[in-house]
C-alpha cells in the first residue's frame, strides 16, 4: 500500500504578517545609518551593493503591491512549494529592478517607508484568498505571503555578512516560517521516507527515496540549525562546506543532501 499523502503545512495569516512586518521593521531601523561608504560596498550577491541588496529587500513587499495590480486569474494552479524553484528564472529581472529602484531612490529610509506603508494598505485591503499571478502559477496572496519570509530574512543575513557589525536581528517567527517552506521544498523535492532531516526547533521532515523509516531511531538523520538550513537551500554555503565546519550533522548512507541543494537554484 503506498504511503498516506501528506497534508500541506498550514500558515497562520496574521502571524505571518507580523512576521514579515517585524523582519522588515528590523531591517528599516539597521540600515537607516549608513554611510555612503558601506552602502557602495560589495556583497555576496556577485556585483550588487548593499544599497542595491536594501532595494530588493523593499521589492519583497513591493511585488505584492505589483501582483495585485494585475488581473486576478481564474482559478489556483500554482504551489507554494513550487515557488522556490521557480524564482530561478527571474533572478536576471530581479537584478535590474534592484539596481534601478536603488538608482531612483537617494533617500532608501523614505522609500521603505513608503514601502511598508503601501503594502500594510495592500494587506489591509484584500483577502488572503485573492489570487496572485506568481512565477510560480497563481498562488492565494496568504500563500505569497509566506515566501516573503524567505526574501526578508535570507537577505538580512546577506545583509549582515556584507556589513561587519550591523547585526540586524532575525524576528523568530519570520525564520520559523522560512525555514518550514523551504525544509517542505526539500521534501518534495526529494519525495521519500528513508532520512529524517532535523532543523530545531522549528521543522522535522522525512525525505529521500528509499527504505522508509517507520520506527525507533532513522537510518539516515540530518540536523542543523534554521541559519545554516537556509543558507544551504538558497545556496549561500554547500553541503560540503557546512558539513566540514560542523554546521550539519549527517549520518547513513542516504544523509547526503548535496543532489538536492540548493533548492533556489
Amino acid at each position: 500500500m503506498p504511503p498516506a499523502k501528506k497534508r500541506a503545512r498550514s500558515y497562520d495569516p496574521v502571524r505571518t504578517r507580523t512576521a514579515v512586518l517585524a523582519q522588515f521593521a528590523a531591517v528599516r531601523s539597521a540600515v537607516r545609518g549608513l554611510t555612503p561608504e558601506q552602502l557602495a560596498g560589495p556583497t555576496r550577491l556577485g556585483d550588487w551593493t548593499v544599497r542595491e541588496l536594501i532595494a530588493h529587500l523593499g521589492a519583497a513587499l513591493t511585488a505584492v503591491d505589483r501582483l495585485l495590480a494585475e488581473p486576478e486569474p481564474a482559478r489556483q494552479d500554482g504551489h507554494l512549494l513550487d515557488w522556490p524553484s521557480a524564482i530561478v528564472a527571474d533572478a536576471d529581472t530581479i537584478a535590474v529592478t534592484a539596481r534601478a529602484v536603488a538608482a531612483g531612490h537617494p533617500d532608501l529610509d523614505a522609500h521603505l517607508a513608503d514601502v511598508e506603508e503601501r503594502f500594510t494598505a495592500r494587506l489591509d485591503a484584500h483577502p488572503g484568498t485573492r489570487l496572485l499571478p506568481t512565477s510560480a502559477g497563481a498562488l492565494p496572496l496568504a500563500d505569497y505571503l509566506v515566501t516573503r519570509t524567505v526574501e526578508l530574512v535570507v537577505h538580512t543575513d546577506d545583509l549582515n555578512a556584507a556589513v561587519p557589525g550591523l547585526d540586524i536581528p532575525y524576528d523568530r517567527r519570520a525564520v520559523a516560517i522560512a525555514t518550514r517552506l523551504l525544509a517542505d521544498a526539500l521534501a518534495a523535492k526529494a519525495p521519500g521516507g528513508s532520512t529524517e532531516v532535523r532543523i530545531p526547533p522549528h521543522a522535522v521532515v522525512q525525505c529521500v527515496p528509499g527504505p522508509r523509516h517507520t520506527r525507533g531511531t532513522p537510518p539516515n538523520v540530518v540536523e542543523t540549525d534554521p541559519m545554516t538550513w537556509l543558507r544551504l537551500a538558497t545556496g549561500r554555503t554547500g553541503w560540503a562546506e557546512a558539513v566540514a565546519a560542523g554546521a550539519v550533522r549527517a549520518s547513513g548512507e542516504r544523509a547526503d543532501l548535496a543532489p538536492y541543494l540548493p533548492l533556489t537554484g
